[in-house]
């Protein structure tokens, strides 16, 4: 909602000096807060008409004073102008301070452009420090965002001084509710939001923390992944389509290296050497961490990269492996799920949590190893999977119950 400004000249007749003339002063109304100042111009009480707020006469004096006081209300006005242009936080005291040129007025600090810059520096260091990912995010959040001010405050942008506790639980609400967002998916934008904070407070821009008394959990998800049976009939299986085959090989690549769908498509040939056992190794770094990956290869995925070691495209881009867009791999995914009888909804991730599962924890690898394989930097991210395994509990149970048997 635009807020208009309210103009009114008055006569100060407490303030009429000795020479028997009084100061006129100029009052600024924005919804409902008054604030008065002097227009530098004194005039004989008896010469002000109070009625249409200017000096008696038709002769030259009057017409320089009553012009002067024009171009007073026509200064106002541009300047209210300027401040809802500029998306500046529009109130009495603002506007007069401006007015008045005061020199130590403080800039209002918005929130978009400081939004827009952290993001714009993202953009300059994908590639780098960032994935691309990371900035697609970011873009996502700060649009969730302007439409949440839109929503709540009808404006497309605030001062960063009036977010506060109200600001952060609304926003959280919008996201749940007007959004659809689950409860991770929210947090993680509240989270996204909250960077932007801590650098205003960083900067000395904002005095206390709007996040204190706002708390909210990620909830742990159950990952799918596929069972050891599920593998083989997906290995097993003789598709028509080349393209689908070509897929599935992709998909069991990384079900048996836990790599991820971007860690797949950037893997280049160098990235294949040999480990200290003298087998054939993986050395890379995680695109969404960069953090380093050290992945024996097992058979079966020797066998894939063979498969495609003279393929055209991998030969002409330096990769290991021929993979399509992430979109028309889970595209693809759904049908081989179908072809194969699989019920799950498969999409390409399933397969790093697939390697985590069913063919490493699962068979007796250690949960440090797993973790190291993954790139993971901490090891709790690790145990998430470890947790889903009950057939491993069962089976140590078992060991433990021949260990403790009374003969």
């Amino acid at each position: 909602m635009i807020r208009t400004v309210c103009i009114n000249f008055s006569l100060k007749k407490s303030k009429t000096l000795t020479n028997g003339t009084a100061p006129i002063y100029l009052r600024l109304t924005v919804s409902g807060e008054r604030v008065e100042f002097t227009t530098r111009r004194y005039i004989k009480p008896e010469r002000w008409n109070g009625n249409t707020q200017k000096m008696n006469g038709t002769n030259d004096e009057a017409r320089v004073f009553n012009n002067y006081l024009k171009t007073l209300e026509q200064k106002v006005f541009e300047e209210h102008r300027l401040m809802i242009d500029g998306k500046v936080p529009l109130t009495a005291a603002n506007l007069r301070d401006r007015l008045l040129g005061t020199p130590d007025v403080k800039r209002a600090k918005m929130l978009v452009p400081i939004f827009k810059e952290h993001n714009r520096r993202i953009k300059s260091l994908v590639g780098k420090e960032y994935a691309s990912g990371t900035l697609e995010r970011y873009e996502t959040s700060l649009k969730h965002t302007v439409a949440f001010m839109e929503w709540q405050y009808q404006k497309s942008d605030i001062d960063i001084t009036d977010i506060d506790h109200e600001f952060i639980t609304s926003y959280d609400y919008y996201l749940r509710s007007e959004c659809k967002c689950s409860n991770n998916t929210a947090v993680k934008y509240i989270k996204n939001f909250k960077k932007i904070i801590r650098i205003c407070i960083a900067n000395g821009w904002l005095d206390k923390d709007p996040f204190i008394n706002y708390k909210a959990k990620v909830k742990e998800v159950v990952r799918q992944y596929l069972t050891r049976d599920e593998i083989q009939v997906m290995a097993d299986k003789a598709f028509v389509s080349e393209r689908v085959n070509q897929v599935r090989d992709i998909f069991l690549f990384s079900c048996f290296t836990g790599l991820a769908y971007a860690d797949v498509k950037k893997l280049k040939r160098s990235e294949l050497n040999v480990g200290l056992d003298k087998q054939q190794w993986i050395f890379t770094s995680r695109q969404k961490t960069d953090s380093p990956s050290r992945i024996p290869l097992l058979p079966i995925a020797l066998k894939i990269l063979s498969k495609y070691e003279d393929n055209a495209e991998c030969l002409h881009k330096d990769r290991l492996l021929p993979v399509l867009s992430n979109q028309k791999m889970n595209s693809y995914l759904k049908e081989i799920a179908d072809l194969c009888g699989i019920k799950k909804e498969l999409t390409y991730h399933i397969a790093r949590h697939t390697f985590a599962t069913s063919v490493t924890l699962a068979n007796g690898v250690s949960i440090e190893s797993v973790s190291k394989m993954l790139g993971h930097k901490n090891i709790r991210t690790t145990q998430h999977y470890a947790k889903i395994l009950d057939a491993r509990v069962s089976e140590d149970m078992e060991i433990l119950r021949s260990k403790l048997a009374i003969v």
